[in-house]
């Protein structure tokens, strides 16, 4: 089993996934990084000097110990963004790969 286990770590699609992993996920603090740091403040000073981070709707206030329960929805804009930036990017990184792979299989023919 052992042996299986080698030769299955060793095929090309395992070793290009965890390579993907690792890259996806730093991409992934670099988009946290450009919303929250740079396109959040952007966007909260033309609205007015919106902080995302504090935008929430309160259910129950804090009571002692209890601390508050709140929806946050401005987290959930800034993921929101963030997920679509993300999306983008891999929209046009496949687009970019069809049309390689497109041209590839014309020069073939």
């Amino acid at each position: 089993m052992l042996k299986e286990f080698k030769t299955f770590i060793a095929q090309g699609n395992v070793l290009d996934l965890a390579v993907g992993v690792v890259i996806g996920a730093a991409f992934g603090k670099i988009t946290t990084s450009l919303v929250e740091d740079i396109l959040n403040p952007i966007l909260g000073l033309i609205l007015g000097g919106v902080d995302f981070t504090q935008l929430k709707i309160v259910l129950k206030e804090a009571v002692g110990e209890t601390p508050e329960v709140a929806i946050r929805y401005g987290n959930f804009i800034q993921v929101l963004i963030q997920f679509l930036l993300i999306a983008w990017v891999i929209f046009l990184i496949v687009k970019a790969a069809n049309r390689l792979k497109l041209s590839e299989s014309m020069k073939k023919e």
